[in-house]
């Protein structure tokens, strides 16, 4: 697809095409190939880390990627160059990722009184390799790993994820209590392990 001749365009070009930010955005706004494969040599590693934080493996990462670069790329006519133009494709992203995730009503309603019992507890250990982490981030069940990912790693908040999710403010709660829950256990488990 898109991404198939953008890979080949670079490919074929092994020079640097040093083009401005500016530059970069017009032409993507006049979807000229050489400004969108740069674009995408340019961005495509931020955004891939985006995907895969939000998706269960590296395939489903790569399918979000796609389709988040032809929608940057359908709608660079539409960025207004009024904020950051990286803040503006990492949003398309993200939404990109969510689009696949809010028609499946996957998240549970759950009582807000048992999100006190794990709402607080630390997650990360500085000691872990990085690569367990993600992991283990994967692992959680889909409605876990979202709201985890927007509230932790992206710094959403709660009535934002519930927004854009379609759940309320206290499911997101509820929902990130119980990951950070289930990793606070995978992680202990690998410390005792470890030692």
């Amino acid at each position: 697809m898109i991404l198939s001749f953008l890979c080949k365009t670079i490919a074929n070009k092994p020079r640097q095409l040093h083009l401005t930010l500016d530059q970069l955005i017009q032409g993507c706004k006049k979807k000229e190939a050489k400004a969108q494969a740069e674009l995408y040599k340019r961005y495509s590693g931020v955004l891939f880390s985006i995907c895969l934080r939000y998706s269960p493996n590296k395939v489903e990462a790569e399918d979000s990627l796609q389709d988040a670069f032809i929608t940057i790329f359908n709608k660079a006519e539409q960025f207004k160059e009024k904020g950051s133009f990286e803040g503006w494709i990492k949003r398309i992203t993200v939404n990109t990722v969510l689009q696949k995730y809010r028609k499946q009503k996957v998240f549970a309603i759950s009582d807000e009184a048992q999100i006190e019992d794990t709402a607080n507890q630390e997650v990360i250990d500085d000691g872990l390799p990085l690569d367990y982490l993600l992991s283990i981030i994967q692992e959680l069940p889909q409605r876990y790993r979202l709201v985890f990912t927007m509230y932790v790693m992206d710094g959403y908040s709660h009535k934002e994820i519930g927004s854009l999710l379609g759940i309320s403010d206290g499911t997101s709660k509820s929902n990130l209590a119980r990951a950070r829950g289930i990793l606070k256990t995978k992680i202990d488990d690998y410390n005792k392990n470890s030692l």
